[in-house]
Protein backbone atom coordinates (compact mmCIF):
# COMPACT_ATOMS: atom_id res chain seq x y z
CA UNK A 1 0.00 0.00 0.00
CA UNK A 2 1.21 3.30 -1.03
CA UNK A 3 2.32 5.69 1.91
CA UNK A 4 1.55 9.89 1.58
CA UNK A 5 3.21 12.33 3.92
CA UNK A 6 1.37 15.28 3.70
CA UNK A 7 3.74 17.90 5.02
CA UNK A 8 1.76 21.26 5.07
CA UNK A 9 -1.39 22.05 6.69
CA UNK A 10 -3.96 21.36 4.18
CA UNK A 11 -7.70 20.28 4.58
CA UNK A 12 -8.70 16.93 5.91
CA UNK A 13 -10.56 16.00 2.72
CA UNK A 14 -7.06 15.04 1.26
CA UNK A 15 -7.30 12.59 4.35
CA UNK A 16 -10.34 11.58 3.31
CA UNK A 17 -9.46 10.72 -0.35
CA UNK A 18 -7.07 8.99 0.14
CA UNK A 19 -8.14 6.36 2.84
CA UNK A 20 -11.26 5.99 0.34
CA UNK A 21 -8.62 4.91 -2.53
CA UNK A 22 -6.46 2.73 -0.03
CA UNK A 23 -3.83 5.03 0.14
CA UNK A 24 -2.23 5.39 3.66
CA UNK A 25 -1.42 8.98 5.17
CA UNK A 26 -0.06 10.90 7.57
CA UNK A 27 -0.15 14.45 8.28
CA UNK A 28 2.92 15.73 10.01
CA UNK A 29 3.28 19.42 9.47
CA UNK A 30 5.74 22.26 11.00
CA UNK A 31 8.71 19.49 10.36
CA UNK A 32 12.01 21.15 10.15
CA UNK A 33 14.72 20.18 6.88
CA UNK A 34 16.33 17.93 8.90
CA UNK A 35 13.34 15.90 10.63
CA UNK A 36 11.86 15.74 7.40
CA UNK A 37 14.78 14.48 5.84
CA UNK A 38 15.09 11.73 8.69
CA UNK A 39 11.44 10.50 7.67
CA UNK A 40 10.97 11.36 3.80
CA UNK A 41 12.40 7.58 3.34
CA UNK A 42 9.43 6.29 4.81
CA UNK A 43 6.91 7.63 2.11
CA UNK A 44 6.14 7.11 -1.41
CA UNK A 45 4.58 10.60 -2.19
CA UNK A 46 4.65 14.12 -0.25
CA UNK A 47 1.96 16.67 -0.24
CA UNK A 48 3.10 20.06 0.30
CA UNK A 49 1.21 24.05 -0.13
CA UNK A 50 4.25 26.85 0.38
CA UNK A 51 5.27 26.42 3.69
CA UNK A 52 7.78 23.08 3.42
CA UNK A 53 10.73 23.52 0.92
CA UNK A 54 11.05 20.25 -0.79
CA UNK A 55 14.73 20.80 -1.71
CA UNK A 56 17.18 18.69 -3.43
CA UNK A 57 18.80 17.44 -0.45
CA UNK A 58 14.74 16.35 1.00
CA UNK A 59 14.54 14.88 -2.09
CA UNK A 60 17.81 12.99 -2.81
CA UNK A 61 16.82 11.34 1.08
CA UNK A 62 13.69 10.25 -0.01
CA UNK A 63 14.90 6.67 -1.77
CA UNK A 64 10.96 5.70 -1.89
CA UNK A 65 9.26 8.76 -3.18
CA UNK A 66 8.04 8.44 -6.51
CA UNK A 67 5.50 11.54 -6.85
CA UNK A 68 5.43 15.03 -4.91
CA UNK A 69 1.92 17.25 -5.21
CA UNK A 70 1.51 20.48 -4.84
CA UNK A 71 -1.48 21.88 -3.24
CA UNK A 72 -1.60 25.28 -5.26
CA UNK A 73 -0.51 26.18 -8.69
CA UNK A 74 2.93 27.45 -7.49
CA UNK A 75 6.34 24.88 -7.72
CA UNK A 76 9.00 27.76 -6.79
CA UNK A 77 9.27 25.46 -3.01
CA UNK A 78 9.95 22.27 -5.07
CA UNK A 79 13.75 21.50 -6.47
CA UNK A 80 12.38 20.84 -10.43
CA UNK A 81 15.97 19.43 -11.58
CA UNK A 82 16.32 17.28 -8.60
CA UNK A 83 13.35 15.65 -8.62
CA UNK A 84 13.65 15.02 -12.41
CA UNK A 85 16.88 14.05 -11.81
CA UNK A 86 15.54 11.58 -9.34
CA UNK A 87 12.59 9.89 -11.74
CA UNK A 88 10.30 11.72 -9.17
CA UNK A 89 6.81 13.02 -10.62
CA UNK A 90 5.71 16.58 -9.28
CA UNK A 91 2.24 17.55 -9.98
CA UNK A 92 0.08 20.70 -9.14
CA UNK A 93 -3.81 21.87 -9.03
CA UNK A 94 -3.70 24.82 -11.35
CA UNK A 95 -6.77 26.82 -11.27
CA UNK A 96 -7.26 25.18 -7.69
CA UNK A 97 -7.17 28.79 -5.61
CA UNK A 98 -7.73 30.85 -9.15
CA UNK A 99 -10.46 32.77 -7.57
CA UNK A 100 -8.87 33.62 -4.20
CA UNK A 101 -6.13 34.73 -5.66
CA UNK A 102 -7.94 36.67 -7.89
CA UNK A 103 -10.01 38.52 -5.22
CA UNK A 104 -7.08 38.95 -2.78
CA UNK A 105 -5.56 40.99 -5.30
CA UNK A 106 -8.86 43.11 -6.16
CA UNK A 107 -8.82 43.04 -2.39
CA UNK A 108 -5.52 44.70 -1.75
CA UNK A 109 -6.11 46.89 -4.61
CA UNK A 110 -9.19 48.56 -2.75
CA UNK A 111 -7.86 48.68 0.84
CA UNK A 112 -5.00 50.64 -1.14
CA UNK A 113 -6.90 52.86 -2.84
CA UNK A 114 -9.00 53.55 0.19
CA UNK A 115 -6.03 53.74 2.85
CA UNK A 116 -8.49 51.37 4.89
CA UNK A 117 -5.97 50.45 7.45
CA UNK A 118 -4.82 53.77 8.05
CA UNK A 119 -8.66 54.90 8.12
CA UNK A 120 -9.36 51.95 9.84
CA UNK A 121 -6.91 52.45 13.01
CA UNK A 122 -7.57 56.16 13.20
CA UNK A 123 -11.70 55.57 13.46
CA UNK A 124 -10.88 53.06 15.92
CA UNK A 125 -9.04 56.06 17.88
CA UNK A 126 -11.55 58.25 17.93
CA UNK A 127 -9.80 60.80 15.37
CA UNK A 128 -12.53 61.21 12.98
CA UNK A 129 -10.34 62.25 10.20
CA UNK A 130 -12.64 62.83 7.16
CA UNK A 131 -10.58 65.15 5.21
CA UNK A 132 -7.15 63.48 5.88
CA UNK A 133 -8.79 60.02 3.25
CA UNK A 134 -9.71 60.86 0.09
CA UNK A 135 -9.51 58.13 -2.10
CA UNK A 136 -9.35 56.92 -5.62
CA UNK A 137 -11.73 55.28 -7.74
CA UNK A 138 -11.09 52.44 -9.91
CA UNK A 139 -13.36 52.96 -12.59
CA UNK A 140 -11.84 53.89 -15.67
CA UNK A 141 -7.92 53.35 -14.24
CA UNK A 142 -5.76 51.74 -16.46
CA UNK A 143 -4.75 48.25 -15.23
CA UNK A 144 -1.55 46.18 -16.27
CA UNK A 145 -1.28 42.94 -16.10
CA UNK A 146 2.08 41.06 -16.33
CA UNK A 147 1.28 37.16 -17.04
CA UNK A 148 -1.71 35.86 -18.14
CA UNK A 149 -2.58 32.73 -16.87
CA UNK A 150 -5.86 31.44 -14.74
CA UNK A 151 -5.32 33.99 -12.12
CA UNK A 152 -4.86 36.98 -14.41
CA UNK A 153 -7.79 35.89 -16.52
CA UNK A 154 -10.13 36.07 -13.54
CA UNK A 155 -8.42 39.70 -12.21
CA UNK A 156 -9.00 40.85 -15.85
CA UNK A 157 -12.77 39.97 -15.76
CA UNK A 158 -13.17 41.71 -11.94
CA UNK A 159 -10.99 44.41 -13.28
CA UNK A 160 -13.23 44.82 -16.54
CA UNK A 161 -16.52 44.64 -14.29
CA UNK A 162 -15.30 47.71 -12.29
CA UNK A 163 -15.42 49.74 -15.27
CA UNK A 164 -11.44 49.36 -15.37
CA UNK A 165 -9.24 49.14 -18.91
CA UNK A 166 -7.07 46.42 -19.05
CA UNK A 167 -3.94 46.08 -20.77
CA UNK A 168 -1.68 42.55 -20.80
CA UNK A 169 1.99 41.71 -21.43
CA UNK A 170 2.16 37.87 -22.05
CA UNK A 171 3.87 36.17 -24.61
CA UNK A 172 0.81 33.24 -24.80
CA UNK A 173 -1.42 36.13 -24.79
CA UNK A 174 -1.33 37.13 -28.52
CA UNK A 175 -1.90 33.71 -29.55
CA UNK A 176 -5.31 34.08 -27.27
CA UNK A 177 -6.14 37.27 -27.54
CA UNK A 178 -9.43 36.24 -30.17
CA UNK A 179 -11.09 35.02 -26.72
CA UNK A 180 -10.55 38.65 -25.13
CA UNK A 181 -11.43 41.22 -27.51
CA UNK A 182 -12.16 43.58 -24.75
CA UNK A 183 -8.18 43.27 -23.36
CA UNK A 184 -5.18 44.93 -25.06
CA UNK A 185 -1.56 43.10 -25.84
CA UNK A 186 1.06 45.52 -24.96
CA UNK A 187 4.95 45.67 -24.41
CA UNK A 188 6.75 45.39 -21.20
CA UNK A 189 8.11 49.29 -21.47
CA UNK A 190 4.77 50.46 -22.30
CA UNK A 191 2.82 48.78 -19.38
CA UNK A 192 5.63 50.17 -17.18
CA UNK A 193 4.90 53.58 -18.45
CA UNK A 194 0.99 53.81 -19.04
CA UNK A 195 -0.27 51.89 -16.30
CA UNK A 196 -2.14 52.95 -13.08
CA UNK A 197 -1.91 49.95 -11.84
CA UNK A 198 0.67 47.12 -12.48
CA UNK A 199 -0.47 43.76 -11.47
CA UNK A 200 2.25 40.64 -11.55
CA UNK A 201 0.00 36.58 -12.40
CA UNK A 202 3.27 35.45 -13.82
CA UNK A 203 6.46 32.80 -13.28
CA UNK A 204 9.57 34.38 -12.00
CA UNK A 205 11.94 34.75 -14.78
CA UNK A 206 14.72 31.76 -15.47
CA UNK A 207 17.18 34.08 -14.83
CA UNK A 208 15.84 34.58 -10.96
CA UNK A 209 16.37 38.14 -11.55
CA UNK A 210 13.62 40.46 -10.32
CA UNK A 211 11.17 41.96 -13.38
CA UNK A 212 10.83 45.58 -11.78
CA UNK A 213 14.12 47.61 -10.49
CA UNK A 214 15.20 50.95 -9.92
CA UNK A 215 14.84 51.90 -13.68
CA UNK A 216 11.39 50.81 -14.00
CA UNK A 217 10.05 52.15 -11.15
CA UNK A 218 11.61 55.31 -12.37
CA UNK A 219 9.29 54.93 -15.78
CA UNK A 220 6.16 54.65 -13.84
CA UNK A 221 3.20 57.05 -13.16
CA UNK A 222 3.51 58.91 -9.75
CA UNK A 223 -0.21 57.26 -8.97
CA UNK A 224 0.78 54.15 -10.13
CA UNK A 225 0.49 51.02 -7.43
CA UNK A 226 1.96 47.53 -7.64
CA UNK A 227 0.60 44.40 -6.85
CA UNK A 228 2.13 40.96 -6.11
CA UNK A 229 -0.07 38.03 -5.70
CA UNK A 230 2.42 35.73 -8.15
CA UNK A 231 5.95 35.18 -6.61
CA UNK A 232 8.25 36.83 -4.50
CA UNK A 233 11.09 38.72 -5.96
CA UNK A 234 9.43 39.96 -9.35
CA UNK A 235 9.77 43.26 -7.56
CA UNK A 236 13.49 44.08 -6.17
CA UNK A 237 12.56 45.13 -2.62
CA UNK A 238 15.14 47.66 -1.85
CA UNK A 239 14.33 49.65 -4.95
CA UNK A 240 10.63 49.32 -3.94
CA UNK A 241 11.60 50.83 -0.38
CA UNK A 242 13.45 53.62 -2.25
CA UNK A 243 10.69 54.27 -4.66
CA UNK A 244 7.86 54.23 -2.40
CA UNK A 245 9.88 56.50 0.87
CA UNK A 246 10.41 59.06 -2.08
CA UNK A 247 6.95 59.03 -3.38
CA UNK A 248 8.34 58.06 -6.95
CA UNK A 249 5.17 55.97 -7.42
CA UNK A 250 1.99 56.29 -4.98
CA UNK A 251 1.97 52.84 -3.15
CA UNK A 252 2.35 48.74 -3.43
CA UNK A 253 0.63 45.57 -1.98
CA UNK A 254 2.55 42.39 -1.45
CA UNK A 255 1.70 39.15 -0.63
CA UNK A 256 4.68 37.55 -1.88
CA UNK A 257 8.26 38.09 -0.91
CA UNK A 258 11.82 36.85 -1.83
CA UNK A 259 11.97 34.96 1.35
CA UNK A 260 9.68 33.43 2.92
CA UNK A 261 8.61 33.30 5.92
CA UNK A 262 9.13 37.21 5.90
CA UNK A 263 10.03 37.35 9.20
CA UNK A 264 12.30 40.17 8.46
CA UNK A 265 12.30 42.72 5.50
CA UNK A 266 13.44 45.87 3.90
CA UNK A 267 9.98 46.64 3.37
CA UNK A 268 8.67 46.18 7.06
CA UNK A 269 7.36 50.16 8.37
CA UNK A 270 7.41 51.60 4.79
CA UNK A 271 4.42 53.76 4.31
CA UNK A 272 1.94 53.12 1.16
CA UNK A 273 2.64 49.36 1.66
CA UNK A 274 0.36 46.80 2.28
CA UNK A 275 1.85 43.19 3.19
CA UNK A 276 0.06 39.77 3.70
CA UNK A 277 1.96 36.73 4.49
CA UNK A 278 1.21 34.78 1.71
CA UNK A 279 -2.80 34.34 2.10
CA UNK A 280 -3.84 35.01 -1.27
CA UNK A 281 -4.74 31.17 -2.04
CA UNK A 282 -5.78 30.92 1.53
CA UNK A 283 -10.12 30.54 1.49
CA UNK A 284 -11.88 27.71 2.67
CA UNK A 285 -13.65 26.82 -0.77
CA UNK A 286 -9.96 26.90 -2.20
CA UNK A 287 -8.32 25.13 0.02
CA UNK A 288 -11.29 22.90 0.29
CA UNK A 289 -10.58 22.48 -4.05
CA UNK A 290 -6.56 22.50 -4.34
CA UNK A 291 -6.79 19.11 -1.40
CA UNK A 292 -9.26 16.83 -3.07
CA UNK A 293 -7.68 17.82 -6.61
CA UNK A 294 -4.29 16.95 -5.40
CA UNK A 295 -5.69 13.67 -3.20
CA UNK A 296 -7.42 12.15 -6.36
CA UNK A 297 -4.23 12.69 -8.68
CA UNK A 298 -2.20 11.19 -6.50
CA UNK A 299 -4.58 8.48 -6.01
CA UNK A 300 -5.25 8.28 -9.62
CA UNK A 301 -1.37 7.70 -10.12
CA UNK A 302 -0.98 4.86 -7.66
CA UNK A 303 -4.25 3.29 -8.81
CA UNK A 304 -4.48 3.89 -12.28
CA UNK A 305 -1.20 4.90 -13.29
CA UNK A 306 -2.74 8.37 -14.73
CA UNK A 307 -0.19 11.48 -14.50
CA UNK A 308 -2.21 15.01 -14.50
CA UNK A 309 -1.31 18.37 -13.99
CA UNK A 310 2.71 17.39 -13.76
CA UNK A 311 5.26 20.34 -14.12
Amino acid sequence: MPKILIADNLSNLANEVFLKNNIEVDTITNLNPEELKKIIKNYDGLVVRSATKATDEIITAGINLKIIGRAGAGVDNIDLVSAKKNNIIVMNTPGGNTNATAEHTLSLLMTLYRSIPEANLGTHKGLWEKKKFKGLELKGKKLGIIGFGNVGVRFSELALALGMSVSVFSKSFFSRKIDYPNINSINLDSLISESDIISFHCKSPSDGMPIITLKELKLMKKNCVLLNTARGGLIDESDLKIALDTNMIKGAALDVFSNEPAKENVLFGTANLILTPHIAASTDEAQLVVAEMIAIQISNYFNKGEIVNSV
